[in-house]
């Protein structure tokens, strides 16, 4: 969720995806898209359903709420027509673009009144102002027509991707009870709160955010001037999951989770851990950066890291745009590339994406057909999954106003199949889901200079080359070097950005020539090569990366061969199912809490190791408190360590223990930390300096006993 022209445009944050089970869809090489816990080898396509198509025009002026759709388009903020309808109509048209899951607009019942803003009407257009987390909104359609979306997804192998926002509910204004609907939160139709007058404590009522780098306002303030859940309350703790659950089981595939930033990481686990044991799935966030130096930046990777919900890849977003956008050399590229390998875990599981519902549209940053073709080449044949913006591959776009939100939002021009757009994206999402390359490979710069940049994804003898050139002119690629076989390629995308053939002659050390030849100005070529099924197994994915004994892992990789063994910890697992390329196994019981490596053994041998995070039981979230602590100066922060894997294992690294704490009553300090139910923790408190000197608190350790459900806290003293 962006942070942008919040109160002005009232405009809606980010949203949440979680991939859970569906039918079986359509089975594809090596690693396909049936494969809930991953979206690696997938063609993700956002869709903000109201602006897509308009499929029954029986919903567009509901008498549940009359008076909120425009006919005449003219009203950016109300409702224009898309619905469920309207998607599963054009679903032949995703399936032909190469999309294998769709990310829609949350889907879920927004306000029924408008919320005006100097004048203007606003309605929950967007999806991002729910009042109520159980219905679907009426604007969109009914059930029956979200399930024979759901339905019609999966008979063409597509995952449906609900966006989900746990953070707030709608616009209020606490000292105006009638503003819109007062952020009034219902519970499948029956009325729970609002946020004036709110005795229960289901929202937070601490103002809104003025500082969005300040850890506290960010988690525990309004955005913007959207009433605040109270997640922490065991209440609102229970209705988001269930409800998150209800929408599970009727089969959707996969959750966004919009604003991640804006709630703690605690309870964020808490929720991830209670998805995956309903269901397999893949979930990732909307943790907005505002540049590359963003002073959250750690943070958000530490969420990545071990939440177990994976984020947008802004820092890739904003170099792609600077890149191909701005002029900015190719060496930006390469940059941001090696920095995200190096700080994220699981790079792979970072999804990529040029423009999306909180930015302006590529084409309003520089309107050039050319450079969009270029910056989604280099999307669809990175590390990550890619992203599509509905209506990027026909070059929509509305530059009113500088194209923010909601101009980047227009509704969709037409469904032209023949753009090069189209055509590119098809070609290369086909040769995503054959490519393990592409799924699951390394990356390495081959040739670049400001305008040109040749890399190579590599799984183990799978190969892909991509040479792309922006600039103006011609450029003879000479001294070029490749882990492609000695043989002649063809460009995987058939001359369409104007690249043909390469030679390439025997090296070794996986470094063979390739013949010199000329990458044209603007052209983009793709060469592949994938290897026969090797003999020894080779993992190249493992999902969900957070999980537990009793949960199921899917393992995908070659040369699985028909049967074998997967190991965890070195702990064998229960095999569920088993195929040359993909396994499905449950966490055997034996594997204690850590990061731990997953193998695969078969008559050819010990594949190489996956790692995973294994949690020590059902997660419950739970607040720690400490009165009084030690004094800080500016820099220095009070973290949480214990006995623990979740409590960081009585480490006192930055990196690891948990923190840094909050202090919005200093000198008293609390963070939100997820614990395995019904266990007994030790725990201390200790003071990090801006220099890195560590101090323990005082005395014992600690005890605390985490409850068996719902949600628990501990206050103390800090002990001197």
């Amino acid at each position: 969720m962006s942070r942008r022209s919040w109160r002005l445009a009232a405009l809606l944050t980010a949203s949440l995806a979680v991939t859970t089970v569906g039918p079986a869809g359509v089975a594809r090489a090596d690693a396909p898209v049936t494969n809930r816990a991953s979206l690696k080898s997938d063609l993700c396509y956002q869709i903000a359903t109201d602006r897509f198509f308009d499929g029954n025009t029986g919903n567009n002026n509901p008498a549940k709420s009359p008076g909120l759709y425009d006919a005449s388009k003219s009203n950016w903020k109300l409702y224009w027509g898309g619905d469920f309808a309207g998607i599963q109509q054009k679903l032949d048209y995703l399936q032909g673009l190469g999309v294998t899951s769709i990310w829609i607009s949350p889907h879920v019942d927004n306000i029924d009144v408008a919320a005006t803003y100097g004048g203007v009407p606003n309605a929950g257009y967007h999806g991002y102002w729910t009042r109520d987390f159980k219905k679907t909104e009426e604007h969109f359609g009914t059930l029956a027509e979200f399930d024979a979306l759901i339905a019609a997804a999966h008979s063409r192998g597509i995952k449906v991707i609900m966006d989900w926002a746990p953070n707030h509910t709608s616009p209020a204004d606490e000292s105006n009870s009638g503003f819109a609907e007062n952020g009034r939160l219902y519970d499948n139709g029956t009325l729970m709160g609002g946020l004036t007058g709110d005795t229960n404590g289901y929202f937070h009522h601490n103002g809104g955010i003025t500082d969005y780098n300040d850890r506290y306002q960010s988690q525990y303030k309004n955005l913007a001037d959207l009433a605040d859940l109270n997640q922490q309350h065991p209440t609102i703790d229970s209705y988001l999951k269930t409800s998150a659950d209800y929408w599970m089981n009727r089969g959707v595939d996969g959750v966004r989770v919009d604003a991640v930033k804006h709630m703690t990481s605690g309870w964020q686990r808490s929720m991830t851990d209670r998805f995956l044991t309903n269901k397999d799935s893949f979930l990732f966030g909307e943790w907005y950066l505002g540049s590359k130096t963003d002073p959250l930046y750690d943070d958000n990777v530490r969420f990545a890291n071990e939440s177990g919900i994976s984020v947008l890849d802004f820092y890739l977003n904003i170099s792609m745009r600077e890149t191909f956008g701005s002029n900015v050399s190719m060496h930006n590229l390469d940059a941001a590339i090696s920095k995200t390998a190096t700080d994220y875990r699981y790079p792979e599981n970072l999804v990529t994406f040029v423009d999306n519902h909180d930015m302006s549209r590529f084409l309003t940053l520089n309107n050039n057909q050319n450079r969009l073709h270029q910056a989604l080449a280099f999307m669809m044949t990175v590390r990550g999954t890619p992203c599509v913006y509905y209506g990027t591959e026909q070059y929509l776009h509305n530059n009113t106003a500088g194209g923010g939100d909601p101009y980047n939002r227009p509704m969709m021009p037409g469904f032209n199949t023949g753009t090069t757009a189209y055509q590119m994206i098809n070609k290369l999402s086909t040769l995503r889901q054959n490519q393990p390359a592409l799924s699951w490979g390394t990356h390495q710069s081959r040739w670049i200079n400001n305008d040109v940049y040749v890399y190579e994804r590599r799984y183990f003898n799978d190969v892909v080359l991509t040479a792309i050139n922006k600039g103006g002119s011609a450029v003879s690629l000479t001294g070029l070097n490749t882990a492609l076989p000695a043989g002649t390629y063809t460009d995987q995308l058939t001359g369409l950005m104007g690249a043909g053939g390469i030679t390439v002659g025997s090296g070794t050390g996986g470094n063979n020539p390739v013949t010199p030849f000329s990458l044209g100005a603007g052209q983009v070529g793709v060469w592949s090569y994938k290897a026969a099924e090797p003999s020894a197994p080779t993992v190249g994915s493992v999902g969900p990366t957070l999980t537990r004994p009793g949960h199921k892992i899917t393992v995908e990789g070659r040369g699985f061969g028909a049967t074998g063994t997967v190991k965890v910890n070195g702990v064998n697992a229960t095999t569920v199912s088993w195929s040359p390329n993909r396994v499905v196994a449950t966490v055997p019981a034996g594997v204690t809490a850590g990061l731990r490596p997953v193998t695969v053994t078969t008559s050819g041998g010990t594949s190489n190791a996956y790692q995973v995070q294994v949690v020590g039981g059902a997660q419950i979230p739970v607040k720690f408190t400490v009165n009084n602590a030690s004094p800080t100066g500016w820099g220095d922060n009070i973290y949480l360590s214990g006995s623990i894997h979740e409590l960081g294992n009585w480490s006192s690294s930055k990196s690891v223990a948990i923190g840094p704490m909050l202090a919005p009553n200093y000198p008293n300090w609390n963070t939100v930390v997820s614990l395995p139910a019904c266990s007994t923790v030790q725990f201390k408190f200790l003071k990090i300096t801006s220099g890195g000197a560590v101090t323990w608190e005082n005395g014992a350790n600690k005890s605390y006993t985490v409850p068996c459900s719902g949600t628990g806290s501990s206050t103390t003293n800090w002990q001197y």
